[in-house]
């Protein structure tokens, strides 16, 4: 489904993502690890368009995305859940979700979004900004789901979300790709998350792809080693 071939991308004279290649195939969760500063946020936001890339290959179902805006790489099939979720604090649930619609022509919100999220339901005339943490992140994630993607980027979503919603959030993630065959691509830190959402993890470290492996094969020492140096 997504195949990116040798991304460079650079601040100024910089570069800091070093030729990455990889791919996600359709109904795979594949987890981006790493510590601070290693280049995950970097790829998110090259994928999405909101980073120019230095050279390199971007295509969705054959589909090259490098040269599109960001507004034509959501409408080609990429949805974006950024770090600190960015929803609007000043509209109400509904209107956040709504403003996912407009991309596809629509106004009318999916029941499915709301049997996903039936908290979003209940909350739906209360403003964005008046949601705990985990709450939030449901709406910035049924906000990327209103706009019908083919792939889903969360970069970050477990950051200031406690243990307990952590788990239903794996849970949720997992429910979404059995129900429409998603692509989902999670960059993150906290392994346990990982191991409990991923199908395939990737680490990076200092704009490489130093080690790749399955969950079922996933040797957590080592994952600990790399996450921890």
């Amino acid at each position: 489904m997504l195949d990116v071939g040798d991304l460079h991308v650079a601040y100024g004279a910089s570069e800091v993502l070093h030729g990455i290649n990889l791919q996600i195939a359709q109904g795979e969760i594949l987890v981006l690890m790493g510590r601070n500063g290693m280049g995950k946020s970097t790829l998110m936001k090259s994928l999405i368009g909101n980073m120019n890339i230095r050279s390199g290959t971007i295509r969705l179902e054959g589909t090259e995305l490098a040269s599109l805006a960001a507004c034509d790489r959501v409408k080609a099939g990429l949805a974006y859940v950024p770090q600190g979720r960015m929803i609007f604090p000043a509209m109400t649930v509904k209107e956040n979700i709504e403003t996912g619609l407009f991309v596809r022509g629509k106004s009318s919100i999916p029941d499915r979004l709301y049997t996903l999220f039936p908290v979003l339901k209940e909350m739906g005339s209360r403003r964005g900004g008046n949601l705990s943490g985990g709450q939030q992140q449901q709406l910035a994630i049924a906000r990327a789901l209103a706009t019908e993607p083919k792939l889903l980027l969360l970069d970050e979503p477990t950051e200031g979300i406690q243990p307990s919603i952590i788990r239903d959030m794996a849970r949720t993630l997992r429910g979404i790709r059995d129900e429409s065959g998603l692509g989902i691509m999670v960059s993150e830190q906290v392994l346990s998350f990982a191991l409990d959402v991923a199908d395939r993890i990737i680490v990076i470290e200092g704009g490489y792809i130093v080690h790749e492996t399955t969950r079922a094969d996933a040797d957590i020492d080592y994952l600990t080693r790399l996450l921890s140096v």
